[in-house]
């Protein structure tokens, strides 16, 4: 007697097959960036742990700090000090220092407002500073070239009055394809107009940043596409293709998931590392 299953029951086994597969990658994902950290010397660590380092941000600067947790948890001779501070009065002892700056959809109030930061006394005390925009800080409206120009100009002044301050410069994060059933609907009903024009502006600027500050830049749009060493997570207008925030990697198209904030912690605290390093 032959038994036919029913639909559903290969719907189910289906999802649980899907499922797995997506946890195991996760987990290959996960197990590639923290062998990259483990093969970094503790004489690194320890002198990544005698910095004093300033981070300005928003929303998506909130989810690679809580990232960096992640990780420092998992990683404890990583030995950071993680704590909110915006004045010198946080800097009398190392620390890895972080702090809201700005308003978002208004780019030039973090440019202001992180110089504020380091003219009140951060920026002799700090040894590393950076702060990054947000996605919704770029849209098809952005004057891309005036906000770059504003960019440059506040590296360069802070470079000039505080040349023991290294500057680090952080591409703008991405968002993925639309994520969930009713922002796929707005999509499809016009109700998101700018949806990849906004992206493309994105990707232009980060370009603009990426050609500039190559020597110091902490790109964080190419790990959020970053699928794996040899592809990466993109869309198509017209001829070109463009940089997404790959889809694991987010819960909502913008924020990064528990996966992603720890991808990107994992290259920042690389990255910190390296600075000063002889050998790189």
């Amino acid at each position: 007697m032959v038994r036919i299953m029913k639909p559903h029951f290969f719907i189910v086994l289906t999802g649980l097959v899907l499922s797995c597969s997506c946890r195991d990658a996760k987990v290959e994902i996960l197990k590639d960036g923290y062998t990259k950290l483990d093969a970094i010397s503790q004489d690194r660590w320890d002198a990544l742990s005698r910095k004093k380092i300033f981070f300005g941000h928003k929303s998506v600067g909130a989810n690679i700090i809580e990232g960096l947790n992640d990780v420092l948890a998992q990683r404890p001779r990583i030995r950071l000090t993680v704590r909110e501070a915006d004045s010198p009065a946080g800097f009398t002892s190392p620390v890895f220092a972080h702090a809201a700056i700005g308003k978002n959809m208004e780019p030039l109030t973090k440019v202001a407002r992180f110089r504020e930061i380091m003219e009140s006394g951060v920026g002799r005390e700090a040894d590393i500073a950076f702060f990054k925009f947000c996605f919704v800080d770029i849209n098809h409206d952005t004057d891309l070239k005036a906000l770059f120009s504003s960019y440059v100009e506040l590296v360069e002044d802070l470079g000039g009055r505080f040349p023991d301050l290294k500057i680090l410069t952080v591409t703008v994060p991405l968002l993925s394809k639309p994520v969930g059933v009713m922002t796929r609907l707005k999509k499809l009903l016009g109700r998101l107009p700018w949806y990849e024009a906004d992206n493309v502006q994105r990707n232009l600027f980060n370009d603009m940043l990426r050609d500039r500050f190559k020597g110091s830049l902490f790109d964080l749009a190419a790990i959020e596409s970053r699928v794996d060493d040899s592809k990466k997570a993109v869309f198509r207008e017209g001829r070109t293709e463009y940089e997404l925030l790959y889809r694991p990697y987010t819960d909502d198209g913008g924020h990064l998931n528990e996966l992603g904030r720890q991808v990107v912690a994992i290259e920042l605290l690389m990255m910190l590392a390296d600075i000063d390093d002889p050998t790189t």
